[in-house]
């Protein structure tokens, strides 16, 4: 967290994309570089975070990842829709995500509001470790009575915390990194 720091390997459809952000290095910018077809050509790119590039496939910054931002901008979307009313929170103690034992927040509003991001939204905590493991959001249905439409999923599995992780894993020398 100190500096905020991220890397990312993804898997399919995009096997092989690799990303590097340090805050304070890199002139603010992201290292980026794509796993495989035409575009991998190109080798590793630095992209500042608010390009087009940056956003096309994503519906957030870069520096909103992490379980710490997470819960974060669910409690300002949560403080900030709660002003409005029209506000329904559901608590399943029992859930489970797969074969872990879970607690689920769910955050649902009945109409379509222009200060509701979603219709609903799911908060999935881990019932062993207390960390958040998914988040589910959702948006109105196309037709009244639909079902309502899946937007954004973020699922966290296998954590390990306080892994003692190195400068040299979020440096793009790293040996096992393709940067």
């Amino acid at each position: 967290e100190e500096p905020f720091s991220i890397y990312m390997k993804f898997g399919e459809p995009f096997a092989g994309r690799e990303i590097l952000y340090v805050a304070g290095r890199n002139n603010g910018m992201m290292l980026a570089h794509e796993g495989s077809g035409i575009r991998s050509l190109v080798g590793t790119v630095s992209l500042p975070l608010d390009s087009a590039e940056a956003k096309a496939e994503n519906r957030h910054s870069l520096t909103d990842a992490g379980l710490r931002n997470l819960v974060r901008l669910l409690i300002k979307q949560w403080e900030f829709e709660s002003q409005y009313g029209e506000i329904n929170v559901q608590y399943y103690p029992d859930a489970r995500l797969g074969e872990i034992a879970c607690q689920v927040v769910e955050v649902s509003h009945p109409n379509p509001r222009r200060q509701f991001a979603y219709h609903i939204t799911r908060l999935y905590v881990d019932a062993q470790s207390g960390l958040p493991v998914r988040v589910e959001n959702y948006g109105w249905p196309a037709q009244p009575g639909g079902q309502p439409v899946l937007m954004e999923e973020y699922t966290y599995t296998r954590l390990k915390t306080n892994v003692g992780l190195t400068d040299q894993q979020f440096s793009r020398d790293c040996p096992d990194y393709n940067f």
